[in-house]
């Protein structure tokens, strides 16, 4: 019962906003946006044909191999950067250069580089995700308290011991937190990069549906549907936060 009090309101503005979008499209007697029913027996379609869930796993396919490799490389390297002054001094300023670059300026790049096959898209995830784990690990480390360092040092405790039992674990809630940033604008590059170079995923169901028909249901279930997703892979993440190991550095 409580549960539907804290969703009661935001179904209630989602009610709203698709009786709004329904009357409107009832009103100027459009004849290519859809009614909210018409994006509804289009998702249908979609289904009954098996066409939705090659898309949705296509889309899925990418942004795992992308994210995973982001994810492998941002994190040690993070702890690296956050761990070691020098590495910190020398790397920093390339990564702060690049970090603003636009996930969708490198598309050209990446077509030179790998063609229009399923390597461009994981290359746009790996390199939008990873920047801001790295800032955020490396960010991390450096905001840990001196006193956990300090009273680790006064019973003598090894650098490396240190490292595994102290730092890596302190810095742990600043990497979920990076990971989903991470994560956030992984799921949007990968369907830019389907709109343009690749014939499968949502960001393709959605151009493809525009230009075969003009099949605006279509067009705004795609839409819906990546919206959606996002919302459930931002919970998976915020899943993770909840966790005893992450949270303890906030228990005050």
């Amino acid at each position: 019962m409580n549960k539907l009090k804290r969703i009661a309101p935001a179904l209630a503005v989602i009610a709203l906003l698709l009786a709004a979008w329904w009357f409107t499209v009832i009103q100027t007697h459009s004849v290519i946006f859809p009614t909210p029913w018409q994006v509804v027996t289009g998702t249908l379609e979609l289904i009954n044909d098996g066409t939705l869930w090659i898309h949705i796993g296509a889309s899925l396919m990418r942004v795992g191999i992308g994210f995973g490799l982001a994810v492998l490389v941002a994190v040690p390297l993070g702890l690296w950067l956050g761990w070691v002054k020098g590495a910190y001094i020398t790397l920093n300023p390339l990564f702060q250069i690049l970090r603003p670059i636009s996930p969708i300026a490198w598309i050209p790049i990446a077509i030179l580089w790998f063609g229009v096959g399923n390597e461009s898209p994981i290359f746009l995830i790996f390199i939008s995700s990873v920047f801001p784990m790295v800032v955020q690990t490396t960010a991390g480390v450096h905001t840990i308290e001196r006193r956990y360092l300090r009273a680790a040092e006064n019973f003598g405790v090894s650098r490396y011991t240190l490292f595994r039992q102290v730092v890596v674990p302190a810095t742990l809630p600043q990497i979920i937190v990076g990971m989903r940033i991470g994560l956030g604008v992984a799921w949007l590059v990968v369907v830019a990069a389907e709109m343009i170079a690749l014939h499968s995923g949502l960001g393709y169901l959605i151009i493809d549906s525009r230009n075969a028909g003009n099949r605006y249901d279509l067009v705004i279930a795609g839409m819906i549907i990546i919206g959606l997703i996002g919302l459930m892979l931002d919970g998976v993440m915020r899943l993770l936060e909840g966790l005893k190991s992450v949270r303890w550095r906030y228990a005050h």
